[in-house]
């Protein structure tokens, strides 16, 4: 599936690629969810880097994570999102809730 994640002490990266919908996101949710929950770490990096399409489950995505982290404290980074997505998270408002870290595609 489209995910790898690498986990230290404090944080994790989850590398996301192919395309994000409705099936996918599903997945993603229960994968990312589960490891923040064992793990409890201070900050999530999202790496859209690989990704080659997304619709707005992509949104709920990050959003629901969002929630997750912000129970303990924790920030979510996204990072790899080319011009198109960046432009969409702006416009959901995202860049109000997480970092979105510039240099995509």
């Amino acid at each position: 599936m489209p995910l790898k994640l690498e986990i230290a002490p404090e944080s994790i990266t989850a590398y996301l690629s192919g395309e994000i919908d409705h099936h996918t996101a599903s997945y993603l949710r229960e994968k990312i969810d589960d490891v923040i929950e064992k793990n409890s770490p201070k900050e999530l990096t999202m790496d859209f880097s690989a990704v080659t399409f997304m619709d707005s489950s992509g949104i709920g995505l990050v959003m629901g994570r969002y929630k997750l982290m912000a129970e303990t404290g924790g920030v979510i980074i996204l990072t790899g999102l080319d011009k198109n997505t960046e432009k969409v998270m702006k416009i959901a408002g995202l860049e109000k809730l997480v970092k979105i870290q510039k240099g995509g595609k």
